[in-house]
């Protein structure tokens, strides 16, 4: 019998100090999307979407090479060790297609110390699993959402990430198992 594609698959990119915190990510999509993950290094060469000018790397670009290196099928979270950007704005946590397969977050801006601060482990996970769901939650169509502790409520600041849940609201919750 020939085995199913994996529907989810995180691909780490520059993650350097953090990779330790994949299994906790893996386990937290499994749970949250009740999907299989995959995780697999990137084929492509991250630097394409380096953006000297500004010192970022350019967050739609790194979309596109995921979603090429991507089966038809399966959904793709890029987890990136670097600071993101869309030309609109100063920087993004993460930018993902809605209703699409692809999705990519950054962990640069997530760590305590990117503020001058000590390192604080938990809170940085929280904030990687906060993140990851809010922008697979978009590949699965849903918008943002105004309940203060869902993961879907849209974060300027990294303190709005601290505000919310790693999970959805009851009603986003009901939204992804009726699209599933």
């Amino acid at each position: 019998m020939e085995a199913r594609p994996t529907p989810l698959r995180v691909v780490p990119i520059f993650l350097a100090g953090h990779s330790s915190m994949l299994p906790a990510l893996v386990d937290h999509i499994e749970r949250v999307f009740r999907h299989d993950v995959e995780t697999r290094l990137p084929r492509f060469d991250p630097e394409a979407a380096f953006d000297p000018a500004r010192g970022q790397y350019n967050s739609t670009i790194l979309l596109g090479k995921l979603l090429d290196e991507t089966p038809i099928g399966t959904r793709v979270l890029g987890v990136a060790g670097m600071d993101l950007f869309i030309p609109i704005l100063t920087y993004v946590f993460g930018e993902a297609q809605l209703g699409g397969r692809a999705a990519i977050l950054s962990t640069y801006r997530l760590a305590t110390s990117a503020y001058g601060l000590p390192a604080d482990e938990p809170r940085f996970r929280s904030r990687v699993l906060t993140e990851a769901t809010h922008e697979l939650g978009h590949t699965r169509g849903l918008l943002h959402c105004h309940q203060p502790m869902c993961a879907m409520r849209s974060s300027t600041y990294v303190e709005d990430i601290d505000l919310k849940a790693s999970e959805f609201c009851p009603t986003c919750a009901q939204a992804i198992t009726l699209r599933a």
